[in-house]
């Protein structure tokens, strides 16, 4: 027998544990502790002490290891008992492979039972030969081999009852949404998921490196703040010993204090909070934001065009590097490939309305866009431009927050912008208001308490130079990138009004 991981009274323990059980039990149970007793005498049930075995991933299991005898540890999708043999499908994150185990010389009978019965969703460690097969396994990753078991050991199990299983989690949008969400140790086990969060993950990558590549400098900004930075109600407000504080709507007041600090260019990766109850397809109450800021030198578009190369890298980084994963996702989500152009479609404002007009929409020139509008501006532009991607420039001042910077030719406008993917926003933006007395004005303006923000408005006495930036919704990019539905289906852990676990 090989050397087996656990002390040698723990195997004294089994083998009187299994002689009761034996003599107590119903004689079906009984039939099962004989073949666990089996398999055990088999070294198949607890997976030996071999350190310096190397494991082989899934992803590599190609026709090129065919004939090779290897190890692999994966969980069990999926098995299938017939006759004399059975058929796994083991997964491995995003990955999977299909399995064989088989009455031979190398298996018996007792083996094959046991790893028909092991439950899914369990971690296995197993010795296998890499086969070619003769026809595509349409359902797995690894299409062209398969693994003919020689042994299995459990390494975890799962309990035999799940709260969902993952064939539920790949059903249409809508369809046991809320176990979905309670099960969240489960949901992101799906090949579909893992290749999102993986997506999403590398998308963090892509900013941060472009970003650093431009000469940015990554900040920390404080997440309990004294004042709303974005103004308005839609804050949390916490207990702060004995006053109270909010929570952080973005890092815009710290973003522009550190340029104020000669920083120049900045941007940050953190958590974002909006106490707003709306529940839509796009919005949460927490969620990532990928912050920019940075000083110009002659004109505010110099901003724009610095986080449209940025968004642009980041499309074109996906696009040639992660093909793997956006094929996963397509194949449960089907949706047309992202389309850019470079450099990036920018319209004004009022080019934007016109187009909405001419659509038989009716609205004001200092209307703010609504959702509707936005997807059908959307749908013209793709129409028009074919760009799933673009820029509208010169916002109404009215619906822009205090410290935007009021248009010098128009004071109806603002040097004010929003980026759209897909039709959808995913960026707002703006030059920010460097004067010290035009932004106490317009803090006035919007009715904020101005000594909750001394410490902000006095970084611009010291000089500042001109500068403008803005905010990523992470979530929302990674939905609209793969074109998915939910922003929920781009968060691990979502927050929105009516969900604050798990």
């Amino acid at each position: 027998m090989e050397k087996l991981v656990f002390w040698e009274v723990e195997y004294v323990l089994f083998m009187t544990d299994f002689k009761k059980q034996q003599l107590s039990y119903t004689s079906q149970k009984a039939l099962n502790w004989y073949m666990v007793f089996e398999v055990f005498l088999k070294g198949t049930l607890f997976f030996p002490c071999e350190p310096d075995r190397g494991l082989v991933r899934v992803h590599e299991l190609t026709p090129e290891k065919a004939g090779q005898l290897i190890w692999v540890r994966a969980r069990i999708h999926t098995s299938r008992a017939k006759g004399k043999q059975c058929f796994l499908v083991l997964r491995q994150q995003q990955f999977n492979v299909q399995a064989l185990v088989a009455v031979g010389e190398r298996a018996s009978k007792q083996m094959v039972k046991f790893a028909a019965n092991i439950n899914k969703e369990s971690i296995v460690d197993v010795e296998a030969v890499v086969k070619k097969v003769e026809q595509t396994i349409e359902s797995c990753s690894q299409q062209d081999v398969e693994l003919h078991i020689e042994r299995i050991f459990v390494v975890s199990q799962a309990e035999p009852r799940l709260p969902l299983q993952l064939e539920d989690c790949v059903r249409p949008e809508g369809e046991g949404d809320e176990v979905r969400m309670r099960a969240r140790a489960l949901g992101p086990r799906t090949t579909t998921s893992q290749a999102i969060f993986r997506l999403q993950s590398r998308v963090c990558q892509l900013f941060r490196d472009t970003l650093t590549n431009k000469g940015f400098v990554e900040i920390q900004t404080p997440k309990i703040i004294s004042a709303a930075s974005e103004g308005g109600a839609n804050v949390f407000t916490v207990s702060y010993f004995k006053t109270s504080a909010y929570l952080a709507q973005s890092p815009q007041l710290y973003k522009q204090m550190c340029i104020c600090a000669d920083f120049d260019k900045v941007f940050c990766v953190g958590p974002v909070f909006r106490a707003e109850d709306s529940n839509t397809h796009r919005h949460l109450t927490e969620f990532v934001g990928l912050d920019i800021e940075l000083a110009f030198n002659y004109h505010y578009h110099e901003v724009i065009e610095s986080i449209t190369d940025t968004m642009v890298q980041i499309f074109k980084g996906l696009r040639d590097k992660f093909q793997t994963e956006i094929q996963t996702v397509g194949k449960q989500y089907p949706s047309e490939p992202f389309k850019f152009l470079e450099p990036t479609l920018r319209l004004e404002y009022s080019e934007g309305v016109a187009m909405l007009r001419e659509a038989g929409v009716e609205m004001g020139d200092e209307e703010d866009l609504s959702t509707p509008n936005e997807k059908l501006l959307g749908r013209l532009v793709k129409e028009k431009y074919d760009t799933d991607f673009y820029v509208l420039d010169k916002y109404p001042l009215a619906v822009r927050p205090f410290y935007t910077m009021p248009d010098p030719n128009d004071k109806k406008y603002s040097n004010s912008y929003d980026m759209f993917m897909r039709g959808e926003e995913i960026l707002s933006g703006a030059q920010r208001i460097h004067d010290a007395q035009l932004l106490t004005e317009r803090a006035m303006h919007h009715n904020i308490d101005l000594e909750k923000i001394k410490s902000y408005i006095d970084s611009f006495r010291y000089g500042a130079p001109p500068h403008g930036g803005g905010g990523i919704g992470l979530e929302r990019v990674c939905m609209l990138y793969l074109g998915l539905h939910n922003v929920r289906q781009t968060s691990m852990f979502p927050r929105d009004p009516k969900r604050l676990t798990p």
